[in-house]
């Protein structure tokens, strides 16, 4: 598969890059030995056990205990998002099914190594046949076996690397513990053979502000201590560099540090024109990494980690507690909260339907909440009390929302709760051609590059095999972007952008050329998009949005735009006669 290169990538600059491409996770790159992770434990042997079961049932129910007890102390030594996921692991070695198995196995002649083996590979299985987000957490239920087991032998755990030089770290998968752990005064750079852009990995390593490369065919046969060049923003690895290769490569790392040191100011344009810049969050953990590397506010506020781990929809009192306690880091703030967003890859049991033969394009997002609009009715309320009284300013949108009707529904249902400005997701071609419409009634909209560019392009973002059609660059999908700018422009209301497009720093002012109002991001990335905003005008991000989407490829707008820019540079350093 040929990988697509975006500027501020170390091909854009006529760097040749070899070898090896996968999916990258943030913006940087990064110069270092490679340092290979050590494989797994060998798998137990299938032999009869004739051994005292009771006792080894005993034994092995203390194991999974004694996981759990490790996995919750490894999160509140990590703390922030990773908590989060080793708390999730921990349930993992907790559950009583799980339990069940194992100990029904060992009564049926294995030992508990074994039943353990087996016990978690069924449940591994069932998760990765279904597909997306559930799947990408069966590597997480395999590090939990491995650690049963590691604590049945009276082994450590296969863990990371130690070293007295800064390394790359190159492995299968990373586990959410190791991950979690990661030195940053060591780790450079993640590759991973496994995983893909949802994967516990690849997000950690976006929180951490780490460049990773994820699903990198081929890693494991890196040579271990050889040197490397890991360029995310490409999700390339170069594994012969040259000596320039290397120069430019540390040239960039130095600019992009000099770029994050910068004061933190306001999101602006050369000229002076606002572009506020705001975190998208997963959680209340996650504020205040945000707000310490310059959030304005936030710009996506995913609720989903309330609903996704539970059996019921949580309770108005629940969720308000969670979420006064994210409005309360962000008094005086804009906070933009999308409603639940469930379905396709993220199934709930008490919400979605089962058995759909293509769950992305069926009931998911606002068409779920609208055949459960209770949820939704608690959702919004517990949303407005939670609120009163913390002084942010809250924006509430919905998500997969098709046309005006959908629209209309969600704004009148929000008013008459009490929500303030009522707005919606453009995620499916039909909102953005028909963003002028909703804007009738919606307070505003936002744009989600990540779906977009999946049902612009009929790309399932979760299938490795059209990866390469997951690219907001293309024209087809920056137009419709366009649509929805002068939707707003029209309506005098505000257009956000909430997708991963808007990490991408020059992909950000082709944004703002298109009509786009407000940029929001991962906390991780602010520093570089702040900077890169600072260096064109409104009418150079107009010029550059017009060149882009008269492309026919999305290669060719990354192409065009790193010619408008170099062409602009080069002007400006010529003398004058």
């Amino acid at each position: 598969m040929q990988k697509r290169t975006p500027p501020g990538s170390l091909a854009s600059r006529g760097i040749t890059v070899t070898t090896l491409t996968g999916a990258g996770v943030g913006r940087g790159s990064a110069v270092g030995p490679v340092l290979i992770m050590a494989e797994h434990l060998p798998a137990p042997e299938a032999t009869p056990f004739t051994g005292d079961a009771a006792a080894e049932i005993e034994r092995t129910l203390a194991a999974l205990a004694e996981t759990a007890l490790e996995l919750q102390a490894t999160g509140e030594r990590a703390g922030g998002e990773a908590k989060e996921v080793l708390e999730s692991q921990a349930l993992m070695a907790q559950d009583p099914a799980i339990a069940d198995d194992v100990r029904d196995r060992i009564d049926g002649g294995v030992s508990g190594e074994y039943a353990v083996h087996e016990a978690f590979a069924q449940f591994q299985t069932m998760l990765t046949s279904l597909g997306g987000y559930m799947a990408e957490r069966a590597a997480d239920l395999g590090d939990v076996a491995q650690r049963v087991i590691a604590n049945l032998r009276g082994v450590p755990v296969p863990g990371l690397p130690e070293s007295d030089v800064p390394f790359v770290l190159v492995a299968r998968d990373l586990a959410p513990a190791d991950t979690a752990l990661l030195d940053l005064t060591k780790v450079l750079a993640v590759v991973t053979s496994g995983g893909g852009p949802t994967s516990h990995t690849a997000i950690l390593a976006r929180s951490k502000g780490i460049p990773a490369v994820v699903g990198a065919d081929g890693a494991l046969g890196l040579v271990s201590g050889g040197v490397v060049i890991v360029d995310a923003a490409a999700g390339t690895i170069d594994s012969a560099p040259t000596d320039e290769a290397i120069s430019a490569a540390q040239a960039a790392i130095a600019a992009r540090a000099a770029a994050a040191a910068e004061p933190v100011t306001p999101g602006r344009l050369a000229d002076g024109t606002a572009v506020p810049l705001l975190a998208n969050v997963g959680s209340a953990a996650d504020a205040a990494s945000a707000i310490e590397l310059g959030a304005e506010g936030v710009g996506l506020f995913r609720t989903e980690f309330l609903f996704l781990d539970a059996a019921s929809a949580p309770t108005v009192e629940s969720q308000e507690a969670q979420y006064r306690e994210l409005f309360a880091a962000f008094s005086g703030k804009k906070v933009v909260v999308r409603v639940l967003d469930a379905g396709a890859d993220k199934p709930l049991e008490f919400l979605t339907d089962d058995g759909e033969e293509n769950p992305a394009l069926g009931r998911r997002g606002l068409r779920a909440l609208r055949a459960h609009e209770d949820i939704l009715r608690d959702q919004l309320r517990a949303l407005v009390e939670a609120a009163d009284g913390t002084g942010v300013d809250l924006w509430v949108m919905a998500p997969m929302v098709a046309d005006s009707e959908d629209g209309a529904y969600f704004t009148a249902l929000a008013r008459e709760l009490g929500v303030r400005v009522a707005g919606v997701m453009v995620e499916v071609p039909s909102a953005a051609l028909l963003a002028e419409q909703i804007l009738d009634d919606a307070d505003f909209i936002s744009i989600g590059t990540n779906d977009l560019t999946q049902y612009t392009l009929a790309a399932d973002r979760q299938l490795g095999t059209v990866a390469n059609y997951q690219d907001p660059w293309h024209p087809a999908v920056l137009r419709l972007v366009g649509e929805a700018g002068r939707a707003g422009a029209a309506t005098g209301k505000n257009v956000g952008v909430c997708g991963e497009a808007a990490a991408d720093p020059l992909l950000a002012v082709v944004l703002v050329g298109l009509g786009v109002t407000t940029l929001s991001m991962s906390a991780a990335a602010l520093a570089d998009v702040r900077h890169e905003l600072l260096g064109h005008t409104l009418a150079e991000a107009q010029e550059l949005a017009a060149g882009v989407v008269a492309s026919r490829t999305a290669a060719g707008a990354r192409a065009k735009a790193a010619e408008i820019v170099a062409a602009r540079r080069a002007a400006d350093d010529a003398p004058e006669h």
